[in-house]
């Protein structure tokens, strides 16, 4: 981690402002190398100051913050921290878009200025600055560019035939991806899928209704018990632990994170390796750190089938590439491959005679 983050603040309330900028210097570290009232000052700033980190307030004059995002990651790319109203469904909707366009996280904006609510804001926006400065913001591959082959459907068709669940685990850069994903998919989707997104307490809630509204698929935080359906996505919900039954239902637990993570991934593909085994696929998207890795060793020896995003198309290439070096994927794609591969399943599903009743 750099020795000293320069910061630039964008915030279009002046008392707001020097609120952040209060708590950001709160930490020695963190300079703070300019402040901008609007999306065009930031545009213009980011330029001029190539900051290591923003933090990018939603709604601005003139350029708000989901445009101004989409202009700095095409011209400058900085990483950029989201800093939004997590009780304004229209605010996190911005601010999920802006996560699609290339921001790396969303910390909640402060809505007081005492005691213990104020301190835990003032850590959170610290220690999302300071991790999202080490992180190497790179231009994706364009849409357009050449994809990897997938291996011939024959070799493929029997794995389709069988599957019953997907798992996906992600963190940073997962957003983006998630909605990339859920949104190409129909509405009839033959299984449920399951997601442990790591995010900031608060915004899990926010992130399902934004994914919602992207998706013919029904998109919830999940809640204890409830049925396994098809064309359904559960996300896990904050600060819990997800896994699943042997009856096909929900099981939430707030026990102990595993390695720091809570919900896991790890806890969450062991769960659907002894329920489902060869039934089962696991999908680990771009993300910090290795929560995910373990646990699809568990789905590798049940049978089942595991998709790590490519380094190539991911923000933060740290979860796909413990599972990658570990020698634990099936498959290392982009997410357009992978949407490929969900509609396979799909069609081979609906498809198969075996499955016809």
């Amino acid at each position: 981690m750099k020795a000293t983050i320069r910061v630039l603040v964008v915030e279009d309330s002046a008392m707001m402002r020097q609120i952040l900028i209060d708590m950001l210097q709160g930490d020695p570290s963190l300079q703070i190398v300019g402040q901008a009232q609007d999306g065009l000052e930031a545009v213009q700033l980011t330029a001029a100051l190539r900051p290591d980190v923003i933090t990018m307030d939603i709604r601005m004059p003139r350029l708000n913050g989901l445009e101004a995002t989409r202009y700095i990651m095409s011209t400058t790319p900085t990483p950029i921290v989201v800093v939004a109203n997590n009780v304004y469904e229209t605010d996190l909707n911005i601010a999920f878009n802006a996560i699609a366009a290339g921001a790396l996280t969303v910390v909640e904006k402060p809505r007081g200025l005492e005691g213990d609510s104020y301190e835990a804001v003032a850590d959170q926006l610290i220690t999302a600055v300071r991790l999202m400065s080490d992180v190497q913001v790179v231009s994706l591959a364009p849409t357009g560019s050449p994809l990897p082959r997938l291996p011939g459907s024959g070799i493929l068709t029997p794995l389709f035939t069988r599957v019953k669940v997907v798992a996906i685990a992600a963190s940073t850069g997962g957003p983006g991806v998630l909605n990339q994903i859920v949104s190409n998919l129909p509405g009839d989707f033959p299984v449920p899928i399951l997601v442990v997104q790591h995010i900031t307490a608060g915004f899990g809630q926010g992130m399902a209704h934004w994914l919602n509204s992207l998706t013919p698929l029904k998109v919830g935080v999940a809640q204890a018990g409830e049925p396994l359906l098809p064309g359904h996505v559960y996300l896990a919900p904050d600060d819990t632990h997800l896994t699943v039954s042997m009856k096909g239902q929900v099981l939430l637990d707030q026990s102990e994170p595993v390695n720091g993570s809570r919900p896991s991934a790890n806890r969450l593909f062991v769960s659907v390796a002894q329920v489902y085994g060869q039934a089962a696929i696991g999908v680990i998207l771009s993300g910090m750190g290795e929560d995910g890795a373990e646990g699809v060793s568990y789905l590798k020896r049940a049978g089942g089938y595991v998709i790590a995003q490519s380094e190539e198309s991911c923000v933060v290439y740290g979860m796909p590439r413990a599972v990658v070096e570990r020698g634990l994927a099936d498959q290392v794609l982009p997410p357009e491959q992978i949407v490929s591969v969900m509609k396979k399943i799909a069609s081979t599903r609906q498809s198969s005679p075996a499955l016809v009743k």
